[in-house]
C-alpha cells in the first residue's frame, strides 16, 4: 500500500490526498505530529535521498532553525534533527512500491501511478 507522511492541515498534503483520492489510490497517511518518525525511518529515506533533498529549505522552520546546526549538517546530524523538528522535511513524502516522490505536482503522480496500475 502507499504510504503518504506529513502534516494532515499543510495546503500541499491537501491537494495530495485530494488527488489520491479522486484517482481511487488507496494509500495510509502517517502524520508528522503524531509521532511517527524514528530513527529507522529517517535513515532510510536519507540514505536514498540524502538530508539536501529532504529538507524543505523554504519553510519557517529551517529558517528559524540555529545557524550551527544548519551550517553543520550532515546526514548523519540529519537523522536526529529531522526527528526533533519534522516539520523540516519536505511535504509530502509518498513511498510507492519502495520508492520516495517528494512534494506534490498532479504531472508527476500521474506519471508515477499510471506506471504502476498500467
Amino acid at each position: 500500500m502507499v504510504q503518504i507522511y506529513g502534516i494532515k492541515n499543510c495546503d500541499t498534503m491537501k491537494k495530495a490526498f485530494k488527488w489520491l483520492d479522486d484517482s481511487q489510490v488507496n494509500y495510509q497517511f502517517n502524520d508528522y505530529k503524531k509521532g511517527v518518525l524514528n530513527e529507522e525511518l529517517v535513515r532510510q529515506w536519507i540514505e536514498q535521498l540524502g538530508w539536501e533533498a529532504l529538507v524543505n529549505k523554504r519553510g519557517i522552520t529551517w529558517r528559524k532553525l540555529e545557524d550551527t546546526l544548519k551550517n553543520n549538517m550532515s546526514n548523519e546530524s540529519a537523522v536526529d534533527i529531522l526527528q526533533n523538528f519534522p516539520s523540516l522535511i519536505k511535504r509530502p513524502l509518498l513511498i510507492n512500491e519502495g520508492n520516495i516522490t517528494l512534494g506534490f505536482k498532479a504531472e508527476e503522480y500521474q506519471q508515477l501511478f499510471s506506471e504502476t496500475t498500467g
